[in-house]
């Protein structure tokens, strides 16, 4: 297992759709396992594929980070999101640093394969439905502030004027 690198906002790799997984094969499970290493590693309780420069439908969420018992998700999507939404804070891996409010589901169940291929759905409430809200929004290439209304986005901008200033001079030479 690996650590991979996390991409930062504004790298375009965090704002591409995923392309769904067509075969589960030991590539993809090495890359599962070295997603959950790289989300141990920066103590982050949720990674998706793009984050870490795959341009695929995969995504590694902890379920219970004192138990670290994460799950891997390939090719997920909702299958029930509640009525009733509330607001909490979020922080995310490719923005360090950064936490917002933002109101969500209060209630999720989403259905993917594992990595064997058999289809397996995620019923959830709180924080992993926070977390599986969050993660399926990096796979269609919606991260976080994006979710912001303009007030909100007005707050960031500073942090995100910075963020995309280091990033530039990181990429530029």
């Amino acid at each position: 297992m690996a650590v991979l690198p996390i991409r930062r906002y504004p790298d375009p790799a965090l704002l591409r759709p995923s392309l769904p997984v067509e075969t589960i094969d030991n590539n993809l499970r090495t890359l599962a396992a070295d997603m959950i290493e790289t989300m141990k590693d920066a103590s982050g309780i949720g990674l998706a594929a793009p984050q870490v420069g795959v341009n695929t439908r995969l995504v590694v969420i902890d379920r219970d980070p004192e138990k670290h018992d994460p799950v891997i998700l390939v090719n997920p999507v909702f299958i029930r999101r509640s009525k009733e939404k509330e607001t909490a804070e979020e922080g995310c891996l490719s923005f360090p640093g950064l936490r917002i409010k933002l109101k969500r589901h209060v209630g999720v169940t989403c259905q993917a394969q594992d990595l064997e291929g058999n289809v397996l759905e995620v019923e959830a409430e709180g924080l992993l439905a926070r977390a599986l809200q969050h993660e399926l929004d990096h796979l269609d290439g919606v991260v976080f502030v994006a979710r912001l209304g303009p007030g909100g986005r007005r707050a960031v901008r500073g942090e995100l004027e910075a963020m995309t200033e280091a990033y530039r001079l990181l990429h530029t030479n």
